[in-house]
């Protein structure tokens, strides 16, 4: 599965297998070049996220997240996305089923 988008990142390959979901990602190291490597979990492992792109504002973000009490394990912006995602989950005006997110910037601050 990686080989064929081995063109998309020279520094890192990652893939998760569970049941009939497969995974893959392949990495050109920007940010945390160190402890950025994916598929990225969060703290009890229920989620999991690979991610190719770049938020420019997840130093915000993430300010926010980790003062309503998210851990986070790397330096990245991909954990950002994942945690996002889950403090997004949380709110009951968001469907269990939403595979995106989608808020405005003001909302983690």
């Amino acid at each position: 599965m990686c080989r064929a988008i081995a063109h998309r990142g020279p520094d890192d390959e990652g893939v998760y297998l569970q049941g009939a979901v497969g995974l893959g990602m392949r990495r050109l190291s920007i940010i945390d070049l160190a402890g950025g490597r994916q598929p990225i979990f969060n703290e009890d492992r229920s989620k999991v996220i690979v991610f190719n792109g770049e938020i420019y504002n997840y130093r915000e973000l993430r300010r926010g997240l980790i003062a309503r009490g998210h851990e986070f394990t790397t330096q990245g912006d991909t954990e950002t996305i994942l945690h996002l995602y889950e403090s997004q989950m949380a709110n009951a005006n968001m469907p269990r089923s939403a595979s995106t997110i989608c808020a405005p910037r003001s909302a983690y601050r």
